[in-house]
C-alpha cells in the first residue's frame, strides 16, 4: 500500500513580498489531493516589466493536476492574495471559499471578468469547518490592515497546520476583529500544531507592533490644526484607516469626499458585508467643489505614486474640478513600498511647488503596519508551539531571518522559496523536489508568459531604439529605388552631423547594388545582411545597435 505524505508548495509569495499562492497536498506521492491558498498578484516596474499591468504566478504545475484540486481558500482581500483570482480561476475551476468581505471583493472581480459569482462560497469563522477531500479547514479571525482577514487551520490525517495569512497582534483594530491570544491558545490545546506557515514581512522590526487605534489622536490633531483644504492618501483597502481619517475630518467640522474608484469600492464592500456600519457621511466631488476649503477633506487613492490614481492627478492639476492650492495640507498616511519611492517623491515635490504642506510619515506617527513585528512573531510561536515552521510572505532575507528566529526557540525550520516542495510528514521539514515555477503577465487584456519574449523585446527597444527598413525588389530580385529607413527612439543626427536614417540608407544602397543574386533571392539571408548593416552604421554614428525590423516586398510577374 502506498505511503501518504503531507506536502507544502509555494508557487508565489516565498522569496518575495506579493503574488501569494500556496499549495498543500495529502496522499500517495504524485497522487496527493490538493488545496490552494490565495491567488495573488504583484506589480510591475518600468525597469524589468515595462507596459505590464500586473504579474501573477504561473500555475502550469497546478493546471496539469487540476483534477486533484479540492478547493481554493482566500485568506483576505488584499490584491497580493486575491488579485489574480478572476484571471487564473478559469485554469482551475475549483470551488472558492472565503469570509464574507473577502467574498464580496472576489465576486466583484469574477463578475467583471464574466465568471460565475457562485464559484465563491462564504464561510463563517471557526468553529465552522470546510471539508475538502482529506483536509478540514477553519478560518480564524486575525487583525490586519483590511477587514475579515483570516489565518487557516488545516487539519490533515498527518497533523494540524496553521497558515497564519497576513496578521498583526492588534487588540484595537478599529474595524475588524481584534487579536485574540486565547483563540490561538485554544487551537494549540485542541490538537498539537505540526507546522506553522508564518508571515515574515516585519521580521527585522525589533519593537512590538502598534495598534491602529494608536494613530487616531495624532491624525485628529493634525487635521484640526490644518488650514486650507486637507487631503490624505492611504491604501484603499485599509478601511479602518479610512474611517479614522473620515472621523477626524468630521471632528474638525470638515465634509468628507472619497476620490478614487478603488477606495469607493472598498467602503461599499465593507458596508455591504456588514463589517463597516458607522462610516461618516460622504459628499460627491461635484458637491465638494462648492465647500469652503477650510471645511473640506479629501481622502484619495494613490499612496504609492500610481500615475492614474487621484493623488497623482491632483499633483498635475485639477481632478474632477478639485485642485490643491498654497496653504493646503497633504498627508501620506501610508508606508512607501520599496520600489515606489521615485514616483512618490515626484508627487511630493509637485505638491511642494504648489505651496502645499506635505506631511510624510517616516516615524510612524500617522501610519502603522498591518504585519506582525519580530516580537509578535515570537509570541505566536510561543502560543502555538509548532513542531516546525515554514516562513512565508517575505523576501529571501526575511525567510532566512525568520528561520533563525524559529530555530533559536527550538522549532525546526526550513527556507522554502517558490517551487520548493516540502515534505511535512516527518518530524522536520524536508525538501521533496523542486518544481519549475514562473510568472505570467497581464499585458493589456492578454495573459503572456514571462519567457514569451514580448517584454524582453520591449526592453530592448526601450534601451536601443528601433529601425524599420523597407526594401522593394522587382521581378528579377533587383532593388527598386532606395531602401527606406524609419527610426523610433533614436537620435536623428549621427556624430558626423548628417541624418542617421540617410547614412543607413546610403550604406544599404551600396550593398543592394552589389549583393550576390543568391542573397537577393533568399529572404532570410537578405534580412540578416540588412539588419547587420543597419546596426553597424548606427553603432558607428550614435554608439547604439537598435532593434531592426526588415520588410522586403517583391513584385511578382504578371
Amino acid at each position: 500500500m502506498a505511503t501518504n505524505r503531507l506536502i507544502f508548495l509555494p508557487l508565489g509569495g516565498a522569496g518575495e513580498i506579493g503574488m501569494n499562492c500556496y499549495v498543500y497536498g495529502y496522499g500517495p506521492e504524485d497522487k496527493e489531493r490538493l488545496i490552494v491558498v490565495d491567488l495573488g498578484i504583484t506589480f510591475p516596474d518600468m525597469d524589468s516589466t515595462p507596459g505590464v499591468d500586473v504579474i501573477m504566478p504561473d500555475l502550469a504545475w497546478l493546471t496539469a493536476r487540476r483534477d486533484r484540486i479540492e478547493a481554493i481558500f482566500i485568506t483576505h482581500a488584499h490584491e497580493d492574495h486575491i488579485g489574480a483570482l478572476a484571471h487564473l480561476w478559469p485554469q482551475l475551476k475549483s470551488k472558492i471559499y472565503a469570509r464574507r468581505f473577502t467574498a464580496t471583493i472576489g465576486r466583484m472581480k469574477l463578475e467583471e471578468a464574466g465568471h460565475p459569482v457562485e464559484a465563491i462560497t462564504v464561510v463563517e469563522p471557526r468553529p465552522a469547518v470546510v471539508t475538502a477531500g482529506p483536509f478540514k479547514v477553519q478560518f480564524v479571525p486575525v487583525a490586519h490592515s483590511i477587514p475579515e482577514s483570516a489565518a487557516l487551520i488545516i487539519d490533515t490525517p498527518a497533523g494540524r497546520i496553521v497558515h497564519s495569512g497576513d496578521f498583526k497582534l492588534d487588540a484595537t483594530p478599529i474595524v475588524g476583529e481584534p487579536w485574540s491570544p486565547e483563540a490561538f491558545a485554544a487551537i494549540a490545546a485542541e490538537r498539537p500544531v505540526k507546522a506553522l506557515m508564518c508571515d515574515s514581512t516585519n521580521v527585522f522590526s525589533a519593537n512590538p507592533g502598534r495598534s491602529e487605534a494608536s494613530i487616531r489622536e495624532p491624525i485628529r490633531d493634525l487635521i484640526k490644526g490644518a488650514r486650507g483644504m486637507v487631503v490624505a492618501t492611504t491604501f484603499a483597502s485599509n478601511v479602518a484607516r479610512l474611517k479614522t481619517l473620515a472621523e477626524a475630518a468630521r471632528a474638525a467640522d470638515r465634509s468628507v469626499c472619497l476620490l478614487g474608484r478603488a477606495m469607493q469600492r472598498m467602503v461599499k464592500a465593507a458596508q455591504d458585508s456588514g463589517v463597516l456600519t458607522d462610516f461618516p457621511p460622504l459628499i460627491p466631488p461635484e458637491q465638494a467643489v462648492d465647500v469652503p476649503r477650510g471645511n473640506l477633506m479629501l481622502i484619495v487613492t494613490g499612496s504609492q505614486g500610481e500615475r492614474r490614481a487621484a493623488t497623482a492627478q491632483l499633483s498635475r492639476g485639477k481632478y474632477l474640478g478639485l485642485e490643491m492650492k498654497e496653504g493646503d495640507t497633504f498627508l501620506f498616511s501610508s508606508k512607501t513600498i520599496p520600489g515606489n519611492e521615485r514616483g512618490v517623491i515626484s508627487i511630493m515635490n509637485a505638491f511642494s511647488e504648489m505651496g502645499v504642506d506635505v506631511v510624510d510619515d517616516p516615524s510612524g506617527k500617522y501610519h502603522v503596519s498591518g504585519h506582525a513585528n519580530r516580537p509578535d512573531m515570537q509570541t505566536l510561536h510561543r502560543i502555538l508551539k509548532p513542531e516546525m515552521l515554514l516562513p512565508m510572505h517575505g523576501e529571501h532575507r526575511h525567510l532566512r531571518e525568520h528561520c533563525r528566529l524559529a530555530e533559536a526557540g527550538g522549532i525546526a525550520s526550513e527556507v522554502a522559496t517558490n517551487g520548493m516542495m516540502i515534505d511535512l510528514t516527518g518530524d522536520e521539514p524536508e525538501v521533496a523536489e523542486y518544481i519549475e515555477t514562473g510568472r505570467i503577465y497581464l499585458d493589456g487584456s492578454v495573459l503572456i508568459g514571462a519567457r514569451d519574449g514580448v517584454v524582453r523585446d520591449r526592453i530592448r527597444m526601450a534601451l536601443n531604439g528601433h529601425a524599420l527598413i523597407t526594401v522593394l525588389l522587382d521581378e528579377s530580385n533587383a532593388a527598386l529605388g532606395d531602401a527606406w529607413v524609419e527610426l523610433m527612439g533614436l537620435p536623428q543626427t549621427g556624430k558626423r552631423g548628417g541624418s542617421l536614417a540617410e547614412a543607413i540608407e546610403e550604406e544599404l544602397g551600396e550593398f543592394l547594388a552589389g549583393a550576390p543574386a543568391k542573397v537577393m533571392r533568399d529572404d532570410e539571408k537578405l534580412d540578416e545582411a540588412i539588419r547587420r548593416i543597419a546596426r553597424q552604421v548606427a553603432m558607428e554614428e550614435i554608439g547604439k545597435k537598435p532593434e531592426v525590423t526588415v520588410v522586403v516586398s517583391r513584385l511578382m510577374e504578371s
